[in-house]
Formats: C-alpha cells, structure tokens, sequence
C-alpha cells in the first residue's frame, strides 16, 4: 500500500524545484536514514531530491526555498504564516522553525515566489499554499 503522502508527487511535479548541491546531498542522506521511523515523509523528500535540478550553491536564485529559508506563505483560508526551514534538531513549531522532515518542510523545499503546492497533512487533511517571500538563509542558518 503506497502511503498517503505518495499522492503528493504528481501534482508537485507541475512545478521545477531547485537545490543546492550541499542541500542535496545532505537531505538525501536524512531521508535516507529517516525511512525507518519515517517513511512517508522520508519517501515524499527523496521523490522531491530525485526530481530536483541540482544546481551549485551560486546559481540557486534567492527566491528559492533552501534549508534555512525564512518563507512566508499564504495557506488555503487565506492565513498568512512565515516559518524557517530547518533540520530536524533545530525544529521549534514555538520558534517558527518547521522541521524539513514534516509534510509541510517537504513541500517547501526548491519551490520559489509565486508557486503553489498541495500535500495531505499528517492527520490525512488536504492542505494548500501559496509561498509569498523568501527570505534567503543567515550565513550561520546550517
């Protein structure tokens, strides 16, 4: 049985996301390693890193979503939210820190101003937004 969250990657594959090279690696190998405690997030991340244009870290365009990316977006009921993606062991929801390994962290990743993305959430809801700013990462962000 393939995981709800698995039926996120059609409609993403709509939009071109692009990361890092550092991000990638990095993300990958946390997916990796995050597929026996969490696997559907950490497939929905490596189905995100499989389809990704890898750029080198100069070329990434400061509107683009990356690890450390301060993003405010605009959900479904038009509530408008800023959060800071982060790994794992950074992540405080109080703090405004979303992990990248939540369903909402996994949908950011590589998308730029503008863009649009649904995902069904860890209690099975369907949840859209639309990113409004990004804020590229503080140099001490990773």
């Amino acid at each position: 049985m393939r995981h709800p969250l698995r039926q996120n990657i059609k409609q993403r594959r709509e939009h071109e996301i692009v990361v890092s090279e550092n991000d990638h690696a990095r993300l990958t190998g946390l997916a990796e390693s995050s597929l026996d405690r969490l696997p559907g997030i950490a497939e929905e991340l490596l189905a995100e890193m499989e389809r990704a244009k890898i750029r080198p870290l100069s070329r990434i365009p400061a509107n683009v979503v990356r690890m450390g990316s301060t993003v405010t977006f605009r959900g479904g009921d038009g509530e408008v939210k800023t959060v800071t993606l982060v790994y794992p062991g950074k992540a405080d929801i109080a703090e405004g820190k979303v992990s990248i390994l939540t369903p909402v962290g996994a949908a950011l990743i590589g998308l730029r101003e503008g863009q649009s993305v649904a995902w069904t959430s860890r209690d099975g809801r369907r949840l859209e937004l639309e990113i409004v700013a990004v804020e590229a990462p503080r140099a001490d962000a990773n």
